[in-house]
């Protein structure tokens, strides 16, 4: 049974604020994996502690303190879109499910991939970093006007 969406909202919009698009479905997952061109970051959200204490204010900063950026960011939340969190876990094979979860792909493939035993426990600077040091891997620097 899905989390109440009345119990998960606000941390729905955490991430959405930082324009990050919610994906409810494995159409839309699918969408934005395979029409994608560039990085796509995918965020597997979750009502865990390490999800509110760590990983989205990680990503918030990550994304407000680095030139380069994922050309798309795309989220799905475990527990609640259940089909859309199947879906985005299909493409992170090898990895067992995880949430939460921050995987970077690129035409389909899986380029990286943060499980939680990864950010579990880690102060959002310290997944910031992780993140910005990834983004400067995979994602191509974004022009001062898209900032």
């Amino acid at each position: 049974m899905p989390y109440p969406e009345i119990m998960i909202q606000g941390m729905r919009q955490e991430l959405s604020r930082l324009g990050i698009e919610e994906t409810k479905s494995s159409e839309d997952v699918e969408k934005a994996v395979t029409g994608t061109e560039g990085t796509l970051m995918v965020v597997v959200n979750s009502v865990c502690g390490c999800a509110a204490g760590g990983v989205r204010p990680g990503i918030a900063m990550a994304l407000a303190n680095s030139d380069a950026k994922p050309d798309r960011a795309i989220t799905v939340f475990a527990g609640a879109d259940i089909d859309a969190t199947e879906t985005a876990r299909d493409h992170f094979l090898p990895y067992p499910p995880s949430s939460p979860a921050i995987a970077f792909l690129k035409d389909g493939k899986l380029l990286k991939m943060y499980e939680r035993k990864d950010l579990e426990g880690r102060p959002p600077e310290m997944i910031a970093r992780e993140l910005i040091n990834t983004f400067g891997e995979v994602c191509t620097k974004q022009e001062a006007a898209n900032n």
